[in-house]
Protein backbone atom coordinates (compact mmCIF):
# COMPACT_ATOMS: atom_id res chain seq x y z
CA UNK A 1 0.00 0.00 0.00
CA UNK A 2 1.48 3.38 -1.14
CA UNK A 3 2.32 4.86 2.09
CA UNK A 4 0.04 8.37 2.66
CA UNK A 5 1.18 11.61 4.38
CA UNK A 6 0.04 11.62 7.88
CA UNK A 7 0.40 13.15 10.72
CA UNK A 8 0.00 11.75 14.34
CA UNK A 9 -3.07 14.18 15.02
CA UNK A 10 -4.40 12.61 12.40
CA UNK A 11 -4.29 8.97 13.93
CA UNK A 12 -5.51 10.32 17.06
CA UNK A 13 -8.66 12.38 15.50
CA UNK A 14 -9.69 9.34 14.02
CA UNK A 15 -9.87 7.65 16.99
CA UNK A 16 -6.56 4.78 16.33
CA UNK A 17 -3.95 6.44 18.46
CA UNK A 18 -3.09 3.21 21.53
CA UNK A 19 -0.48 6.05 22.95
CA UNK A 20 2.69 4.33 22.32
CA UNK A 21 4.55 7.04 21.79
CA UNK A 22 6.59 5.36 19.14
CA UNK A 23 6.29 8.85 16.86
CA UNK A 24 7.90 11.30 19.50
CA UNK A 25 11.00 11.99 19.66
CA UNK A 26 13.54 14.52 21.81
CA UNK A 27 11.58 16.76 23.38
CA UNK A 28 8.27 15.80 21.76
CA UNK A 29 6.01 14.76 24.43
CA UNK A 30 2.66 11.93 24.69
CA UNK A 31 0.18 14.07 27.47
CA UNK A 32 -3.20 13.56 29.03
CA UNK A 33 -6.71 14.10 26.97
CA UNK A 34 -9.72 14.66 28.92
CA UNK A 35 -10.75 11.32 28.65
CA UNK A 36 -7.11 9.80 30.85
CA UNK A 37 -5.32 8.85 27.20
CA UNK A 38 -1.96 9.56 26.37
CA UNK A 39 -2.05 11.25 23.28
CA UNK A 40 0.41 13.68 21.05
CA UNK A 41 0.53 17.16 22.28
CA UNK A 42 2.07 19.88 20.68
CA UNK A 43 3.12 21.31 17.14
CA UNK A 44 5.06 18.20 16.27
CA UNK A 45 1.96 16.24 16.41
CA UNK A 46 0.95 18.03 12.68
CA UNK A 47 3.52 17.89 11.14
CA UNK A 48 2.76 15.08 8.42
CA UNK A 49 6.37 13.53 8.61
CA UNK A 50 7.63 11.25 5.84
CA UNK A 51 7.71 7.68 7.31
CA UNK A 52 5.78 8.02 10.36
CA UNK A 53 2.83 6.22 8.49
CA UNK A 54 5.24 3.29 8.40
CA UNK A 55 6.33 3.11 11.97
CA UNK A 56 2.26 4.27 13.57
CA UNK A 57 1.01 0.38 14.41
CA UNK A 58 -2.32 1.71 13.47
CA UNK A 59 -1.38 3.47 9.86
CA UNK A 60 -2.90 2.18 7.04
CA UNK A 61 0.75 2.31 5.77
CA UNK A 62 1.82 0.20 8.29
CA UNK A 63 3.30 -3.78 7.59
CA UNK A 64 0.47 -5.40 9.34
CA UNK A 65 1.03 -8.57 11.85
CA UNK A 66 1.20 -11.12 9.40
CA UNK A 67 4.34 -9.47 7.34
CA UNK A 68 5.77 -8.67 10.17
CA UNK A 69 5.75 -12.51 11.64
CA UNK A 70 6.81 -13.72 7.74
CA UNK A 71 9.74 -11.31 8.09
CA UNK A 72 11.15 -11.83 11.56
CA UNK A 73 10.15 -16.02 11.92
CA UNK A 74 10.55 -17.04 8.02
CA UNK A 75 11.37 -20.59 9.90
CA UNK A 76 9.18 -20.84 12.31
CA UNK A 77 7.48 -24.68 12.08
CA UNK A 78 4.24 -23.64 13.32
CA UNK A 79 1.42 -21.59 11.43
CA UNK A 80 -1.93 -20.79 12.82
CA UNK A 81 -4.21 -18.22 11.82
CA UNK A 82 -5.44 -17.28 15.74
CA UNK A 83 -1.77 -16.99 17.41
CA UNK A 84 0.69 -16.69 14.60
CA UNK A 85 4.01 -18.25 13.45
CA UNK A 86 5.98 -19.63 16.42
CA UNK A 87 8.67 -22.79 17.36
CA UNK A 88 6.93 -24.20 20.78
CA UNK A 89 3.68 -23.29 22.79
CA UNK A 90 3.72 -24.15 27.07
CA UNK A 91 1.23 -23.78 29.37
CA UNK A 92 2.94 -23.73 33.49
CA UNK A 93 4.85 -21.83 35.98
CA UNK A 94 8.40 -20.65 36.86
CA UNK A 95 9.48 -23.02 39.57
CA UNK A 96 12.36 -20.95 40.99
CA UNK A 97 12.68 -18.39 43.53
CA UNK A 98 9.24 -16.32 43.71
CA UNK A 99 8.71 -15.24 40.62
CA UNK A 100 5.56 -17.31 40.72
CA UNK A 101 4.40 -15.23 44.20
CA UNK A 102 5.32 -11.78 42.69
CA UNK A 103 3.36 -11.87 39.26
CA UNK A 104 0.03 -11.85 38.78
CA UNK A 105 0.46 -15.09 36.76
CA UNK A 106 2.49 -17.90 36.53
CA UNK A 107 5.84 -15.18 36.70
CA UNK A 108 7.45 -15.91 33.00
CA UNK A 109 7.21 -12.37 32.06
CA UNK A 110 9.75 -11.19 35.20
CA UNK A 111 12.05 -14.57 34.47
CA UNK A 112 12.41 -13.80 30.65
CA UNK A 113 13.42 -10.65 31.22
CA UNK A 114 15.81 -11.01 34.19
CA UNK A 115 17.27 -14.55 32.68
CA UNK A 116 18.23 -12.69 29.83
CA UNK A 117 20.26 -10.36 32.24
CA UNK A 118 21.46 -12.85 33.75
CA UNK A 119 23.52 -14.61 30.99
CA UNK A 120 24.04 -11.67 29.71
CA UNK A 121 22.42 -11.40 26.43
CA UNK A 122 20.58 -7.81 27.21
CA UNK A 123 21.95 -4.89 29.28
CA UNK A 124 18.95 -3.52 30.13
CA UNK A 125 14.76 -4.73 29.82
CA UNK A 126 12.70 -2.01 28.87
CA UNK A 127 9.24 -2.72 30.43
CA UNK A 128 6.41 -0.83 32.94
CA UNK A 129 7.02 -0.30 36.64
CA UNK A 130 5.19 1.73 39.05
CA UNK A 131 5.64 5.57 39.27
CA UNK A 132 5.34 8.13 41.85
CA UNK A 133 2.05 10.44 40.90
CA UNK A 134 3.32 13.60 42.78
CA UNK A 135 6.51 13.33 41.09
CA UNK A 136 5.48 11.88 37.70
CA UNK A 137 1.88 13.07 37.04
CA UNK A 138 1.04 9.37 36.27
CA UNK A 139 0.79 5.72 38.26
CA UNK A 140 3.07 3.73 35.78
CA UNK A 141 5.55 4.75 33.41
CA UNK A 142 8.20 2.83 30.69
CA UNK A 143 11.60 2.62 32.91
CA UNK A 144 14.54 0.53 31.45
CA UNK A 145 16.01 -1.51 34.22
CA UNK A 146 19.25 -3.49 34.30
CA UNK A 147 19.30 -5.48 37.48
CA UNK A 148 16.82 -8.41 38.79
CA UNK A 149 15.74 -6.41 41.37
CA UNK A 150 14.54 -3.09 39.31
CA UNK A 151 13.01 -5.62 36.82
CA UNK A 152 11.16 -7.57 40.12
CA UNK A 153 9.92 -4.02 40.73
CA UNK A 154 7.72 -3.84 37.52
CA UNK A 155 6.27 -7.39 37.75
CA UNK A 156 2.38 -7.96 37.79
CA UNK A 157 -0.80 -6.55 35.44
CA UNK A 158 -0.71 -2.80 34.67
CA UNK A 159 -4.22 -1.98 32.82
CA UNK A 160 -2.90 1.64 32.49
CA UNK A 161 -2.11 3.95 29.80
CA UNK A 162 1.72 3.90 29.08
CA UNK A 163 4.33 5.43 26.47
CA UNK A 164 7.41 4.20 25.29
CA UNK A 165 9.28 7.68 23.78
CA UNK A 166 11.65 8.20 26.78
CA UNK A 167 12.57 4.58 27.14
CA UNK A 168 13.06 4.49 22.94
CA UNK A 169 15.27 7.44 23.28
CA UNK A 170 17.75 6.35 25.91
CA UNK A 171 18.06 3.00 23.88
CA UNK A 172 18.87 4.79 20.60
CA UNK A 173 21.41 7.24 22.91
CA UNK A 174 23.13 4.61 24.83
CA UNK A 175 24.62 1.77 23.10
CA UNK A 176 23.98 -2.05 24.08
CA UNK A 177 21.05 -4.80 23.59
CA UNK A 178 17.65 -4.56 25.12
CA UNK A 179 14.58 -6.44 25.49
CA UNK A 180 11.22 -4.51 25.31
CA UNK A 181 8.09 -5.82 27.21
CA UNK A 182 4.53 -4.92 25.65
CA UNK A 183 1.41 -5.10 24.50
CA UNK A 184 0.55 -6.51 21.18
CA UNK A 185 0.57 -3.13 19.21
CA UNK A 186 3.40 -1.80 21.16
CA UNK A 187 5.12 -4.73 20.17
CA UNK A 188 4.01 -4.29 16.69
CA UNK A 189 5.26 -0.70 16.77
CA UNK A 190 8.61 -1.83 18.32
CA UNK A 191 9.32 -3.95 15.37
CA UNK A 192 8.58 -1.02 12.41
CA UNK A 193 10.51 1.33 14.36
CA UNK A 194 13.16 -0.67 14.29
CA UNK A 195 12.66 -1.66 10.58
CA UNK A 196 12.75 2.38 9.57
CA UNK A 197 15.88 2.79 12.53
CA UNK A 198 19.03 1.22 11.79
CA UNK A 199 19.99 1.91 15.92
CA UNK A 200 17.20 0.56 17.36
CA UNK A 201 17.18 -2.54 14.33
CA UNK A 202 20.30 -3.35 15.86
CA UNK A 203 20.24 -2.50 19.67
CA UNK A 204 16.54 -4.03 20.32
CA UNK A 205 17.55 -7.62 20.49
CA UNK A 206 14.38 -9.00 21.76
CA UNK A 207 10.69 -8.47 22.10
CA UNK A 208 8.39 -9.72 24.93
CA UNK A 209 4.57 -9.53 24.38
CA UNK A 210 1.94 -9.27 26.66
CA UNK A 211 -1.55 -10.99 25.75
CA UNK A 212 -4.19 -8.15 25.63
CA UNK A 213 -8.15 -7.84 25.80
CA UNK A 214 -7.91 -4.39 25.74
CA UNK A 215 -6.11 -1.03 27.12
CA UNK A 216 -7.75 1.19 29.34
CA UNK A 217 -7.94 4.51 30.35
CA UNK A 218 -6.50 6.27 33.66
CA UNK A 219 -10.07 7.23 34.73
CA UNK A 220 -10.63 3.83 36.04
CA UNK A 221 -8.25 4.40 39.10
CA UNK A 222 -10.62 7.74 39.24
CA UNK A 223 -13.70 5.13 39.37
CA UNK A 224 -12.07 2.87 41.44
CA UNK A 225 -10.93 5.78 43.99
CA UNK A 226 -15.12 6.59 44.29
CA UNK A 227 -15.99 3.22 44.62
CA UNK A 228 -13.50 2.53 47.38
CA UNK A 229 -14.22 5.47 49.28
CA UNK A 230 -10.60 7.03 48.59
CA UNK A 231 -10.08 10.75 47.30
CA UNK A 232 -8.12 10.04 44.09
CA UNK A 233 -5.75 13.26 45.32
CA UNK A 234 -4.23 10.28 48.37
CA UNK A 235 -3.87 7.65 46.18
CA UNK A 236 0.02 6.44 46.01
CA UNK A 237 -0.57 2.77 44.56
CA UNK A 238 -2.82 0.91 42.66
CA UNK A 239 -3.08 -2.83 41.90
CA UNK A 240 -5.34 -4.17 39.54
CA UNK A 241 -4.62 -7.79 40.00
CA UNK A 242 -3.84 -8.37 44.19
CA UNK A 243 -3.14 -12.74 44.16
CA UNK A 244 -4.40 -14.50 46.93
CA UNK A 245 -3.46 -18.39 46.75
CA UNK A 246 -6.97 -19.44 48.43
CA UNK A 247 -8.61 -18.20 45.41
CA UNK A 248 -9.37 -18.66 41.44
CA UNK A 249 -6.26 -16.70 39.63
CA UNK A 250 -9.94 -14.87 37.71
CA UNK A 251 -11.20 -13.33 40.98
CA UNK A 252 -9.74 -10.14 40.20
CA UNK A 253 -8.91 -8.10 43.40
CA UNK A 254 -8.28 -4.31 42.82
CA UNK A 255 -6.39 -2.52 45.69
CA UNK A 256 -5.45 1.34 46.33
CA UNK A 257 -2.60 2.20 48.39
CA UNK A 258 -3.10 5.36 49.81
CA UNK A 259 -1.05 8.52 51.19
CA UNK A 260 -0.77 7.29 55.16
CA UNK A 261 -0.25 3.79 54.13
CA UNK A 262 -3.84 2.37 54.38
CA UNK A 263 -5.35 -0.11 51.54
CA UNK A 264 -8.42 0.06 50.26
CA UNK A 265 -9.50 -3.32 47.94
CA UNK A 266 -12.54 -4.92 46.34
CA UNK A 267 -13.23 -7.50 44.15
CA UNK A 268 -13.97 -6.81 40.69
CA UNK A 269 -16.98 -8.02 40.40
CA UNK A 270 -18.66 -6.17 43.05
CA UNK A 271 -17.65 -2.88 41.39
CA UNK A 272 -20.11 -0.77 38.78
CA UNK A 273 -17.80 -1.24 35.82
CA UNK A 274 -15.95 -4.58 37.03
CA UNK A 275 -17.02 -6.66 33.86
CA UNK A 276 -13.66 -6.51 32.11
CA UNK A 277 -15.47 -7.61 28.93
CA UNK A 278 -17.79 -5.11 28.57
CA UNK A 279 -15.14 -2.73 27.86
CA UNK A 280 -15.18 0.73 30.22
CA UNK A 281 -12.35 2.89 30.00
CA UNK A 282 -11.38 1.44 26.28
CA UNK A 283 -9.02 2.72 24.46
CA UNK A 284 -10.66 3.17 20.93
CA UNK A 285 -8.04 2.08 19.23
CA UNK A 286 -8.32 -1.27 20.99
CA UNK A 287 -12.01 -1.82 18.81
CA UNK A 288 -9.66 -1.48 15.51
CA UNK A 289 -7.37 -4.52 16.88
CA UNK A 290 -6.66 -8.16 15.47
CA UNK A 291 -3.82 -9.50 17.47
CA UNK A 292 -4.43 -10.81 20.70
CA UNK A 293 -1.30 -12.95 21.31
CA UNK A 294 1.16 -10.56 20.10
CA UNK A 295 2.25 -12.07 17.10
CA UNK A 296 5.02 -10.14 16.25
CA UNK A 297 6.92 -10.66 19.79
CA UNK A 298 9.93 -13.32 20.17
CA UNK A 299 8.21 -14.86 22.87
CA UNK A 300 4.43 -13.97 24.03
CA UNK A 301 2.81 -14.94 27.55
CA UNK A 302 -0.80 -14.53 28.53
CA UNK A 303 -3.10 -16.22 31.79
CA UNK A 304 -4.17 -20.05 31.53
CA UNK A 305 -7.95 -18.93 31.56
CA UNK A 306 -9.10 -22.62 31.36
CA UNK A 307 -9.49 -25.30 34.10
CA UNK A 308 -8.19 -26.67 35.99
CA UNK A 309 -5.30 -23.62 35.32
CA UNK A 310 -7.74 -20.49 35.89
CA UNK A 311 -8.40 -22.19 39.36
CA UNK A 312 -5.55 -21.96 40.57
CA UNK A 313 -4.46 -18.78 43.13
CA UNK A 314 -1.00 -18.91 42.51
CA UNK A 315 -1.42 -18.23 38.53
CA UNK A 316 -0.51 -19.81 35.23
CA UNK A 317 1.20 -18.81 32.33
CA UNK A 318 0.03 -19.88 28.65
CA UNK A 319 3.46 -19.21 26.68
CA UNK A 320 4.60 -18.76 22.52
CA UNK A 321 7.73 -19.33 21.75
CA UNK A 322 8.67 -17.27 18.16
CA UNK A 323 12.60 -17.01 18.54
CA UNK A 324 14.81 -19.75 18.47
CA UNK A 325 16.82 -18.61 20.43
CA UNK A 326 14.56 -18.15 23.27
CA UNK A 327 13.21 -21.51 22.57
CA UNK A 328 16.41 -23.14 23.16
CA UNK A 329 16.64 -20.60 26.98
CA UNK A 330 13.14 -22.26 27.78
CA UNK A 331 13.88 -25.44 26.74
CA UNK A 332 17.16 -25.75 28.85
CA UNK A 333 15.61 -24.08 31.70
CA UNK A 334 12.78 -26.96 31.74
CA UNK A 335 15.08 -29.48 31.91
CA UNK A 336 16.81 -27.71 34.83
CA UNK A 337 13.51 -28.47 36.67
CA UNK A 338 13.29 -23.88 36.66
CA UNK A 339 10.47 -24.12 34.71
CA UNK A 340 7.07 -25.98 35.16
CA UNK A 341 6.12 -25.91 31.83
CA UNK A 342 4.13 -28.07 29.31
CA UNK A 343 4.30 -28.43 25.66
CA UNK A 344 0.45 -27.40 24.07
CA UNK A 345 -0.64 -27.02 20.68
CA UNK A 346 -2.08 -23.81 19.11
CA UNK A 347 -5.61 -25.23 19.85
CA UNK A 348 -5.06 -25.28 23.25
CA UNK A 349 -3.41 -21.38 23.67
CA UNK A 350 -6.72 -20.43 21.77
CA UNK A 351 -9.04 -21.69 23.84
CA UNK A 352 -7.16 -19.86 26.53
CA UNK A 353 -8.36 -16.95 24.70
CA UNK A 354 -11.41 -17.73 23.18
CA UNK A 355 -13.64 -14.23 24.08
CA UNK A 356 -10.62 -11.64 22.89
CA UNK A 357 -10.16 -13.76 19.58
CA UNK A 358 -13.81 -14.08 19.15
CA UNK A 359 -14.07 -10.11 19.91
CA UNK A 360 -10.91 -9.43 17.78
CA UNK A 361 -12.18 -11.71 14.75
CA UNK A 362 -15.72 -11.69 14.63
CA UNK A 363 -16.63 -8.95 16.15
CA UNK A 364 -13.65 -6.43 14.25
CA UNK A 365 -15.33 -7.98 11.34
CA UNK A 366 -18.75 -6.61 12.65
CA UNK A 367 -17.30 -3.36 13.85
CA UNK A 368 -16.10 -2.82 10.45
CA UNK A 369 -18.77 -3.44 9.15
CA UNK A 370 -21.19 -0.81 11.18
CA UNK A 371 -18.79 1.71 12.23
CA UNK A 372 -15.37 1.76 9.63
CA UNK A 373 -13.05 5.11 11.41
CA UNK A 374 -12.25 7.70 9.43
CA UNK A 375 -8.77 6.52 8.14
CA UNK A 376 -8.54 3.26 6.08
CA UNK A 377 -7.17 0.29 8.02
CA UNK A 378 -5.01 -2.62 6.42
CA UNK A 379 -6.62 -5.28 8.69
CA UNK A 380 -6.65 -8.97 8.43
CA UNK A 381 -10.32 -9.40 9.09
CA UNK A 382 -12.67 -7.98 6.34
CA UNK A 383 -16.11 -6.03 7.16
CA UNK A 384 -19.06 -8.33 7.88
CA UNK A 385 -20.84 -9.94 10.26
CA UNK A 386 -24.64 -9.16 9.10
CA UNK A 387 -25.35 -12.58 9.57
CA UNK A 388 -24.27 -12.90 13.08
CA UNK A 389 -27.65 -13.78 15.69
CA UNK A 390 -29.37 -10.57 16.73
CA UNK A 391 -28.06 -11.15 20.57
CA UNK A 392 -24.66 -11.00 19.48
CA UNK A 393 -24.76 -8.34 17.47
CA UNK A 394 -26.33 -6.79 20.52
CA UNK A 395 -23.64 -7.74 22.42
CA UNK A 396 -20.71 -5.95 20.07
CA UNK A 397 -23.04 -2.67 19.75
CA UNK A 398 -23.42 -2.58 23.70
CA UNK A 399 -19.46 -3.09 24.50
CA UNK A 400 -19.15 -0.28 21.62
CA UNK A 401 -21.23 2.76 23.57
CA UNK A 402 -19.72 1.23 26.94
CA UNK A 403 -16.37 2.14 26.11
CA UNK A 404 -17.63 5.33 24.45
CA UNK A 405 -19.98 6.59 27.47
CA UNK A 406 -18.24 5.44 30.04
CA UNK A 407 -15.57 7.91 29.44
CA UNK A 408 -17.82 10.73 28.93
CA UNK A 409 -19.87 10.05 31.81
CA UNK A 410 -16.83 9.79 33.96
CA UNK A 411 -16.18 13.40 32.62
CA UNK A 412 -19.35 14.71 33.49
CA UNK A 413 -19.34 13.45 36.71
CA UNK A 414 -15.74 14.74 37.54
CA UNK A 415 -16.80 18.02 36.26
CA UNK A 416 -19.94 18.30 38.18
CA UNK A 417 -18.11 16.42 41.22
CA UNK A 418 -21.08 14.48 41.75
CA UNK A 419 -19.40 10.39 41.59
CA UNK A 420 -22.84 9.12 41.62
CA UNK A 421 -23.86 10.23 38.13
CA UNK A 422 -21.37 8.32 36.82
CA UNK A 423 -21.87 4.90 39.25
CA UNK A 424 -25.34 4.86 38.73
CA UNK A 425 -24.81 4.75 35.09
CA UNK A 426 -22.03 2.07 35.01
CA UNK A 427 -24.61 0.23 37.23
CA UNK A 428 -27.16 0.20 34.69
CA UNK A 429 -24.97 -0.05 31.64
CA UNK A 430 -23.50 -3.47 33.34
CA UNK A 431 -27.09 -4.70 34.11
CA UNK A 432 -27.94 -4.76 30.58
CA UNK A 433 -24.29 -5.80 29.31
CA UNK A 434 -25.22 -8.98 31.58
CA UNK A 435 -28.55 -9.26 30.45
CA UNK A 436 -27.52 -9.67 27.23
CA UNK A 437 -24.21 -11.49 27.13
CA UNK A 438 -25.59 -13.85 30.04
CA UNK A 439 -28.73 -13.79 30.09
CA UNK A 440 -28.69 -12.44 33.56
CA UNK A 441 -31.44 -10.52 35.97
CA UNK A 442 -35.37 -9.88 34.48
CA UNK A 443 -34.05 -8.15 31.56
CA UNK A 444 -32.13 -11.11 30.69
CA UNK A 445 -34.86 -13.69 30.59
CA UNK A 446 -36.81 -11.53 28.42
CA UNK A 447 -34.42 -11.80 25.86
CA UNK A 448 -34.03 -15.30 26.49
CA UNK A 449 -38.09 -15.62 26.08
CA UNK A 450 -37.43 -13.44 23.19
CA UNK A 451 -34.88 -15.78 21.44
CA UNK A 452 -36.94 -18.63 22.02
CA UNK A 453 -39.56 -17.40 20.19
CA UNK A 454 -37.43 -15.71 17.42
CA UNK A 455 -35.63 -19.75 17.11
CA UNK A 456 -39.35 -21.08 17.08
CA UNK A 457 -39.98 -18.90 13.80
CA UNK A 458 -36.88 -19.86 12.18
CA UNK A 459 -37.47 -22.91 12.72
CA UNK A 460 -41.11 -22.75 11.30
CA UNK A 461 -40.51 -20.76 8.40
CA UNK A 462 -37.94 -23.76 7.99
CA UNK A 463 -40.18 -26.13 7.74
CA UNK A 464 -42.44 -24.69 5.34
CA UNK A 465 -40.17 -23.66 2.73
CA UNK A 466 -39.23 -27.87 2.93
CA UNK A 467 -42.82 -28.25 2.71
CA UNK A 468 -43.64 -26.51 -0.46
CA UNK A 469 -39.80 -26.79 -2.21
Amino acid sequence: MAERPLAPRDVAAAGLCIGCGACAKGDEALGWDRFGQLKPVGAWAGERRRGFARVCPFSPAARDEDEIATGRFPDAPERDGRIGSFETAYVGHVAEDAFRAMGSSGGMVSWVATELLRQGLVDGVAHVAPADPDRDGRFFDYRLSRSEAEIRRGAKSRYYPVEMSRVIEEMRLTPGRYAVVGAPCFIKAVNLLSAEDAVLGERIAFTLGLFCGHMKSARLVDSFAWQLGAPIGTVRAVEYRRKDPDRPANWYTAQLTLADGSERRQDWWHLADGDWGAGFFQNSACDYCDDVVAETADIAFGDAWVEPYSSDGRGTNVVVVRNPELRRLVSAAIAEGRLALDPVDAAFIANTQAAGLRHRREGLAYRLRIAPPRLPLRKRVAPGGGSLPLRRRLIYRCRRRIAIDSHRVLVLARAAGWPALYLRWAKAALRLYEALAYLRGPLGGAFRRVGAVWRRKGSDDANHALRHS
